[in-house]
């Protein structure tokens, strides 16, 4: 029972460290429709009404970095606009997607083009989603009152702040925290390792199994990429892969318990039924066609491990191992934005707490006596509201940037990661080799991306360089799970080679 309990809650930690950065961007969304931009905004920003809706929502998802937890606040409020159910739906299936941060990383699969389908597969269910819900279930717009003007000036940064704060702590957290348990509940239902084999290219069931147990899973849109990304490199489904990033990445059990108390139980089913029937659909019809070329099927992958239980039967000590995996598997920077959302929880619980008369709400209500400071302009919330949207939008591609920094402090960080994976293969350091090498993958991948965002080609003998070292490492990674010494330290010896030969390659 400890194994059990401990497992759960790790995965419940582990998934709570990684849908913070998008949680916390979904808040702001939030905040600045409801204080700025107002439903009127709100609606124009989405083309109610219009026939590019679907296209515009689709279209803002893929702009906004927010994952199916960070989504949910963000679709309460365009309920609230009186934004159609297709247009939200649209919305919220596209944002956990795709975001520029996982698409560029998925470009480093077998292929471009795979991404590339994978993009417009997903406009194409969107679209057939919403419009089939409008047709089905047309009125289910319920628009509220629009909510009154924060005055301008400091207030409206204040407007934003506190809005944030109780949208946390509102039915969104509830809805968010329902979320997260589907992943400790999976960690529950599957025992350590049982995905290891179940989307094995050969399997006729692999995208249908797949597309079941992602449903109540999450993974934000970069995990949703790397597994991907795994996937390819072992042989897997490709079917089985489109299915993960189309449901385990786009919903979650959340989402799921919104819907049903927002549209019905007969509704939500039949909206389900029918983007669960057309993602399986479209699974099987890209499984053979975008099969990578060459690829040996390694016969089972890792890549779904974060869905399993973590500690398998026997383990000797289920709080120890709990706090030694969290320990080595949690990185700082993980801990900031996790931080900030305690802050704004903590923000929102004083401000129900103290300030039950709503006065804070009042006085942000209060215009002060307009300035005549000609550097005072008075912008419309509306202006603002577009302004700070364009903003996040623009931090999100700057952000890209900073994910992808330059190729010499790539290199940087690959002798790093080359040093720790070469010394810990020869010590037999089996925890620092397990922790270190999807580190040197990892950077090997933002090597490539680098490379394009700054108008670099890769010839083909750097991409082949590149191939042998993933491919080094991937065995020196299974080495290293079977605990084979001279095995691991021969292998380890391989990695720093190719290493050397890949610096060469380019110029180093």
């Amino acid at each position: 029972m400890d194994i059990i309990f401990w497992g759960a809650l790790l995965r419940l930690v582990q998934a709570i460290l990684l849908a913070a950065p998008t949680i916390l961007v979904g808040l702001m969304v939030t905040a600045v429709f409801r204080t700025l931009l107002g439903h009127e905004g709100t609606r124009k920003l989405f083309g109610h009404g219009s026939n590019r809706a679907l296209f515009q929502a689709w279209l803002m998802g893929m702009l906004l970095p927010v994952c199916s937890l960070g989504v949910i606040p963000i679709v309460r409020e365009l309920r609230r606009a009186g934004l159609s159910g297709g247009t939200i739906l649209a919305f919220a299936l596209t944002a956990p997607l795709f975001n520029p941060l996982s698409v560029l990383y998925g470009l480093t699969l077998s292929s471009p083009v795979v991404i590339v389908t994978f993009s417009l597969c997903s406009l194409l269910i969107v679209t057939l989603a919403g419009w089939g819900w409008d047709k089905m279930f047309s009125g289910t717009a319920a628009p509220e009152p629009e909510p009154p003007r924060i005055a301008p000036g400091y207030k409206r940064i204040l407007g934003v702040m506190t809005t944030t704060a109780k949208e946390l702590i509102s039915s969104s957290g509830i809805y968010m925290l329902m979320g997260l348990l589907g992943v400790a509940s999976l960690s529950i239902l599957l025992p350590a390792g049982y995905l290891q084999s179940a989307a094995e290219a050969d399997d006729p069931f692999a995208p249908l199994f797949m597309g079941m147990v992602m449903v109540p899973a999450y993974a934000n849109p970069m995990t949703a990429m790397i597994q991907l990304s795994a996937m390819f490199e072992h042989g897997n489904s490709v079917g089985a892969s489109f299915a993960l990033l189309a449901l385990g990445s786009g919903v979650n059990l959340g989402l799921l318990v919104w819907m049903l108390w927002t549209y019905g139980t007969r509704r939500a089913v039949v909206w389900m039924a029918m983007l669960f029937t057309m993602v399986v659909a479209i699974s099987y019809g890209v499984d053979r066609p975008l099969y990578p070329q060459g690829v040996e099927p390694a016969g089972h992958t890792h890549a779904f491990d974060g869905y399993c239980s973590p500690f398998p039967p026997g383990t000797p000590s289920p709080p120890s191992a709990f706090r030694s995996t969290l320990v080595q598997k949690t990185e700082i920077f993980e801990l900031v934005p996790l931080g900030l959302l305690g802050v704004i929880f903590c923000a929102g619980l004083l401000l129900i707490t103290l300030d039950r008369k709503s006065r804070i709400d009042a006085w942000l209500l209060v215009t002060r006596a307009k300035s005549q400071a000609r550097l005072d302009v008075e912008l419309s919330p509306k202006v603002v509201g577009a302004v700070a949207i364009a903003g996040l939008i623009l931090l999100s591609f700057l952000g890209v940037y900073v994910y992808y920094p330059e190729p010499e402090f790539v290199f940087e960080e690959l002798s790093v990661a080359n040093t720790h994976v070469g010394s810990a293969a020869l010590s037999q350091d089996w925890e620092r080799a397990e922790r270190w090498i999807p580190v040197y993958d990892d950077w090997t991948r933002k090597l490539e991306v680098s490379h394009f965002l700054r108008g670099k080609n890769l010839s083909r003998y750097q991409q082949a360089k590149l191939a042998v070292l993933r491919d080094k490492l991937e065995v020196l990674k299974h080495e290293c799970e079977a605990q084979e010494a001279e095995e691991a330290k021969d292998m380890g010896m391989d990695v720093t080679r190719a290493y050397r030969r890949l610096r060469a390659a380019f110029g180093l």
